[in-house]
């Protein structure tokens, strides 16, 4: 798991699990806003016409009709960008989904900084913050195909309403198998450490691999883990992280205030001897340009993160 490859998209991996899920279940069903080609679901749509429901660009009757059609016993996955999901949708989400406990999957294509270029309106910075804080609502972000993979078979089965945000880009493999790459609400330590730990998830998890790997070059050892499940979070895991480590660093493609990094730090809160830094999006509107661009100017690039650890380091000794 230290020596990522080059891997998949995570929608075509979602459409290939749903496809083969869905041969074996006819009520599940696929509804997109006006979507299934940047959903990459077309091979589904060819596959299984009967099973795809087209609602156009309306969010908000999207997740409502998912609702309905989910009280009449079908499983329904409802994808749609990020940024209209989560902002546009978001009453229907709390309301028809989550606080009925409703059996519908909500996913949120192209998310976080994925439509770099066509400014605030199209990023999804703060989805996180406004779903975690939903109950009912299941989050998700998975980090490679195998955890994509593993993720949405699980989906497939469980009855539980979720969220699940996903990029554009080609993610590289972290894992090996699907058995290793995910287990529901826990976190997993990925490259064990005994200095700092760095904690990602989905598209950032290998951007703190790879922070792992400069840090070694100045001989600090760094933990990286993953926390594929922003909720129901492992508090059990960041408690033995607090155990083990005085200064802990999380990495999101989301704004600094309400994501995983503060879902992290309402528990370090409880602790004096550990030091959370999150290191995410300020509080302002992202800037325009590549995404690698905008994360560099963000500082969310392994060698920014390499030299804040550093800097941990040498205030907690």
């Amino acid at each position: 798991m230290n020596n990522i490859t080059s891997g998949r998209k995570a929608a075509e991996v979602i459409c290939e699990t749903l496809m083969e899920e869905g041969k074996k279940n006819r009520d599940l069903l696929v509804l997109t806003s006006d979507s299934r080609g940047s959903g990459a679901l077309k091979p589904f749509a060819d596959a299984l016409p009967a099973q795809i429901i087209e609602v156009g660009i309306a969010e908000q009757n999207l997740v409502t009709i998912s609702s309905g059609l989910a009280h009449s016993n079908k499983r329904p996955f409802a994808f749609s960008p990020s940024s209209f999901l989560s902002m546009r949708s978001i009453e229907q989400i709390k309301d028809d989904v989550a606080y009925s406990d409703t059996n519908v999957k909500l996913v949120g294509i192209s998310g976080g900084n994925s439509y770099s270029d066509l400014g605030s309106t199209h990023h999804s910075l703060q989805d996180l913050a406004i779903t975690r804080a939903i109950p009912n609502l299941e989050v998700y972000m998975p980090c490679d195909q195998y955890q994509t993979r593993a993720l949405f078979k699980y989906l497939t089965h469980s009855p539980k309403p979720a969220y699940v945000r996903i990029g554009k880009k080609q993610l590289e493999d972290i894992y090996t198998n699907e058995e290793e790459a995910f287990i529901p609400g826990k976190a997993k330590i990925i490259r064990p450490g005994k200095d700092i730990a760095i904690i990602g998830s989905g598209e950032t998890l290998s951007i703190a691999i790879h922070t792992a790997e400069e840090l070694k070059n100045s001989g600090i050892s760094a933990e990286v883990v993953d926390f594929a499940t922003i909720k129901p979070l492992d508090v059990d895991m960041i408690n033995e992280l607090c155990e083990k480590f005085h200064a802990m660093i999380s990495v999101e493609e989301h704004s600094i205030y309400g994501g995983l990094g503060s879902a992290i730090a309402e528990v370090v809160a409880g602790k004096v001897n550990t030091k959370l830094k999150i290191i995410g999006f300020p509080d302002e509107p992202a800037i325009a340009g590549t995404q690698d661009e905008v994360f560099d100017y963000y500082g969310i690039s392994p060698a920014n993160i390499a030299q804040v650890a550093k800097d941990m380091l040498l205030s907690v000794h």
